[in-house]
């Protein structure tokens, strides 16, 4: 299993990398992303996930979640086909937050 990464760039985005699931995830990933108010919008790039399981789909959400709450725009670049597959699978395509077709999460 690969570990999970997430690293922020200079522009004050993020690169996801390894395996977003049950066992990568704790409290530190979990508070992980620094979402200020007043933010341009923040680009997530999940190109690089290698497994990603409910409970990675949950962060996900849980993020998202806590940008709306702060009026924040997060959108995810490069969505694995596994993660629009699960989306499918729990009705979270009919939302548009995992599919390729609109990536973009409104704040």
């Amino acid at each position: 299993m690969a570990k999970l990464n997430i690293i922020k760039t200079p522009d004050n985005n993020y690169h996801l990398s390894g395996d977003l699931v049950f066992s990568t995830i704790n409290n530190n990933i979990i508070n992980k992303l620094e979402l200020t108010p007043n933010q341009p919008p923040i680009h997530i790039d999940l190109q690089a996930l290698q497994k990603i399981d409910s409970a990675g789909v949950a962060l996900l959400i849980e993020w998202v979640k806590f940008a709306r709450t702060h009026q924040l725009e997060l959108i995810f670049d490069a969505i694995p086909p596994q993660l629009t597959a699960l989306a499918k699978l729990s009705y979270l395509s009919e939302c548009g937050l995992f599919t390729t077709q609109d990536p973009k999460i409104n704040g």
